[in-house]
């Protein structure tokens, strides 16, 4: 009997093409999943917010009472929450897509150590202690670090493909954290005041921390999405993207300046928060299928609603004390993520 051969790369996202009008109808459940978990991160907390109140405070807001106060802190908290989870799951997808490599997320570029250790330098040097100059700093040090990755694995024959980007990655991740460390043992009043950031959260994040990084966000979540059609070629390999008439280098560039942008202005935001652009791409993909131009939205959409969740969860897993939302993505993003990766055999994307 014979055996039907696999279908190519081509085929597949020819296939996840037929059906647009039921792709658009789950993006837009996604939206109101997405809406429903803001909502809940407003009511949810050690002080419970009923759903009347969440109505009274649109409509008839009292600065007396006492529950309408807590709803407006919450709004900042989850709006940090929201910008980082989908800054982070756009950029992992992008980056999974233009590094063809299923565990490749942010950090393959050296983003958050870069971030980590301006901020470093920033509190040691310069003695900044707040969320506004850590914006900037972690922002210039992420693309610093992206920029170095990208050069270092241009060296050489072929430019930077995507084995060398990985190594040249996490070669350059290890030396900046090792240069980390070295000024945190050195000053103990710089790592007291990293350590609160490094954890990763969005509590304590107000109006002085979003305003900062939006006009990045934006830039980032435009710039990243309309790489959708030159993800797809890439995904088929160099040669058959510069047979599409695709730039290649110039492509990988451009995403690659897309995904600096949204994790620069997504670490300095709410610190270094894991798993997120790592797992959420390989959920997406099992309904999406392998088209970039569906992966980068729903990622988009959906990565929050994980960030969101694990926040709310934070909040009410230990009263009256909260878990850091950073530690709950790595606790519920690792075992997800190891089952993902088990069952479906990923090799390569």
């Amino acid at each position: 009997m014979a055996v039907a051969a696999p279908a190519s790369p081509l085929l597949r996202q020819q296939r996840s093409r037929k059906r647009p009008t039921a792709r658009a109808l789950q993006l837009i459940l996604a939206v109101l999943v997405l809406a429903l978990v803001c909502v809940a991160s407003l009511a949810i907390g050690a002080r419970p917010i009923s759903a009347e109140t969440l109505v009274q405070v649109l409509t008839a807001y009292d600065p007396a009472n006492g529950d309408h106060a807590v709803v407006l802190s919450r709004v900042p908290r989850t709006i940090v929450g929201l910008l980082a989870g989908a800054a982070l799951g756009l950029a992992g997808a992008a980056m999974q897509g233009v590094a063809r490599n299923p565990l490749a997320d942010p950090g393959i570029l050296g983003v958050n150590s870069g971030a980590a250790l301006a901020v470093v330098i920033g509190i040691f040097v310069f003695g900044v202690t707040s969320f506004t100059g850590y914006v900037w700093f972690a922002f210039l040090g992420a693309a610093g670090a992206a920029v170095l990755v990208y050069a270092v694995a241009s060296l050489g024959r072929d430019g930077a493909t995507p084995v060398k980007l990985a190594l040249a990655g996490a070669a350059l991740s290890a030396g900046m954290v090792s240069l980390l460390n070295a000024v945190l043992v050195s000053s103990q009043q710089t790592f007291d005041s990293f350590r609160f950031w490094q954890v990763g959260s969005v509590a304590g994040r107000g109006w002085d921390v979003i305003l900062p990084v939006l006009p990045f966000l934006a830039f980032g979540f435009i710039l990243t999405l309309l790489t959708g059609k030159v993800l797809n070629s890439l995904s088929l390999g160099d040669d058959i993207a510069r047979g599409l008439g695709q730039n290649v280098t110039l492509a990988r560039a451009l995403t690659a300046l897309g995904v600096v942008v949204l994790c620069g202005a997504a670490t300095a935001a709410a610190g270094p928060i894991g798993f997120v652009g790592l797992v959420i791409p390989h959920v997406v993909r099992a309904f999406t299928g392998p088209d970039y131009r569906w992966i980068l939205p729903f990622s988009m959409v959906l990565a929050p609603v994980l960030l969101l969740c694990a926040d709310i969860l934070g909040r009410v897993i230990l009263p009256p004390s909260e878990v850091q939302v950073g530690i709950l993505t790595a606790v519920i993003g690792a075992p997800v993520f190891v089952w993902l990766v088990r069952r479906r055999k990923m090799a390569e994307l």
